[in-house]
């Protein structure tokens, strides 16, 4: 099991210089994964400073070697399709082949949304999600897409070059599975980035028998023949780390493929320190 990092894209007194470094660090540091937020206005806070994860990203790209990058996760509703393929791609060529991208309906506290006019109802943003996860999923593979849906069109093109990665830059699907559509759409997917409830203002923790369940639900291989990725965690790191370290080898030993560890926006110094005690191994 890999483990990476969750990192608010914004928030309290957070300098876009200071999320860079968070990101250089963490490699440093030993995480396998650097993953962003994705709002346009960040959920905590009065007028708070915000960044644009695939701008940060690149940056990160050109100071690292070895972890992956990538967002927890982008509103796909509220972006277009082939604009945020072309940016994938492109950070998949300036990493060298490390890029990702997760996607989801979007946080009902993005106050991004209504604020520009974006459909808040979530069964609209959901029939968005699934016709954009198509288009997203055939753009990043590099070969020609044809599309015509409500929402999207696209007339036989590609965007190329293609992708480092083959067949294409890995997409995960995030949801809760108390609703149970983040299983629906994850056969068209790479991997998941499960929560477990509807309620984001609550948490609850898998068990390691509700991992297992995860896994016993998806495909055993994804398009580039690699296991399916299942993305759990996406918390602060408890006090008790021997429990910790338990709990993650019962995650691994049920079939998770990453931890993700939450880094909330906090004092710059704060959020050092909690890049630089590495993972839980």
């Amino acid at each position: 099991m890999r483990h990476g990092l969750e990192i608010a894209c914004g928030g309290g007194t957070l300098t876009v210089a200071e999320l860079v470094a968070l990101g250089e660090l963490a490699e440093r540091a030993g995480w396998d994964g650097v993953f962003l937020e994705d709002y346009l206005v960040h959920h905590a806070g009065d007028d708070p400073p915000t960044w644009d994860p695939w701008l940060v990203l690149a940056a990160v790209a050109g100071r690292t070697e070895r972890v992956r990058l990538g967002t927890t996760v982008t509103a796909l509703p509220r972006r277009r399709p082939a604009k945020l393929a072309r940016e994938v791609l492109t950070l998949d060529h300036l990493s060298g082949g490390r890029a990702g991208v997760a996607v989801g309906v979007g946080d009902p506290a993005d106050r991004g949304l209504a604020a520009f006019g974006e459909p808040t109802d979530l069964r609209t943003r959901a029939a968005m999600l699934d016709e954009g996860l198509d288009l997203l999923v055939g753009l990043l593979g590099g070969e020609p897409v044809t599309h015509r849906g409500v929402h999207y069109r696209a007339e036989g093109v590609a965007l190329r070059p293609p992708p480092v990665q083959s067949p294409r830059v890995p997409v995960w699907v995030g949801g809760s599975t108390q609703a149970n559509a983040v299983l629906r759409r994850a056969a068209r997917a790479d991997g998941i980035v499960p929560y477990k409830l509807t309620d984001t203002d609550g948490w609850s923790d898998f068990t390691p028998d509700e991992v297992a369940g995860l896994v016993a639900a998806l495909p055993a291989r994804r398009a580039d023949g690699q296991p399916f990725d299942v993305a759990v965690g996406g918390r602060r790191r408890r006090p008790d780390e021997r429990a910790e370290r338990a709990y993650l080898a019962q995650l691994a030993a049920a079939g998770a493929t990453w931890w993700l560890e939450y880094v909330p926006a906090a004092d710059p110094a704060a959020m050092r320190a909690a890049v630089l005690r590495g993972p839980l191994r």
